[in-house]
């Protein structure tokens, strides 16, 4: 468990420290999502699905439970966005409810699993694939960024909890030092260390193709964002309205 789980807050109607000046957009559909424009609350969601999702799969390192776990979030969020009130981002914000979720979603499927042991599954050759890296660019290119893709995403969910979630939320969603310290309340210089460490453990990994298949780490495909949507508008009681794909 995070060990800094215990400092943070789930009582969401507390406002966050300020961080810097809020996204006069966001603000403004949060007031029409308060007023229950749920059109509005649509356009949320796609925004920041992709960071929210990342976020919740950083700690929960499933698939299918971070995506039922962003939805009940989205659900607490839409019940309790009328306490926004700007003092820091909507997606810090909104952030905060994801990770409060996933760590009691964790929590729950602890207790579940006390008395089942989980088995690991088996590292993937990374000499192979360093070899396949090495070769000329051919046909087999694009498979081959699809194998790394999914090898950074393993190695991602095998990082320790206290380096993960900061390197998802640094790396991937290249938020700053200063944005990842306010949104798990921890000094900046922790997660500098903590940024540096869990990249040092994936380079010792995955060695050169690290930078060159990042970007290809849990792909946001338009068919998930939709379905999240959907799925939450549906317990919403309204049809998704919006037809980007977030």
């Amino acid at each position: 468990m995070l060990q800094e789980e215990a400092t943070w807050k789930s009582d969401m109607t507390v406002p966050l420290a300020r961080a810097s000046a809020p996204d006069a957009s966001d603000f403004a559909l949060a007031q029409r999502a308060a007023a229950g424009d749920l059109s509005a609350f649509e356009q949320i969601m796609r925004r920041h699905n992709r960071m929210l999702y990342r976020t919740a799969r950083s700690i929960l390192r499933d698939e299918a439970d971070a995506e039922d776990c962003l939805q009940s979030a989205y659900l607490l969020a839409y019940r309790s966005i009328v306490t926004f009130a700007g003092h820091a981002k909507l997606s810090t914000w909104l952030a905060r409810i994801v990770i409060n979720e996933a760590l009691g979603h964790k929590r729950r499927a602890a207790r579940r699993a006390a008395l089942i042991p989980i088995e690991g599954g088996a590292d993937t050759d990374l000499l192979a694939l360093e070899a396949l890296a090495a070769e000329t660019p051919g046909p087999e290119t694009e498979a081959m960024r699809h194998e790394l893709g999914a090898l950074i995403e393993r190695r991602i969910d095998a990082l320790p909890e206290v380096f993960r979630t900061v390197f998802v939320l640094r790396a991937l969603e290249e938020l700053s030092v200063e944005e990842t310290a306010t949104l798990l309340e921890i000094p900046e210089p922790t997660v500098r260390t903590r940024y540096f460490r869990a990249r040092s453990l994936l380079r010792e990994s995955l060695a050169r193709e690290v930078d060159a298949a990042l970007d290809d780490a849990f792909a946001f495909a338009g068919a998930r964002c939709d379905r999240i949507v959907a799925a939450v508008l549906g317990r919403l009681g309204a049809p998704p309205a919006a037809t980007d794909t977030g």
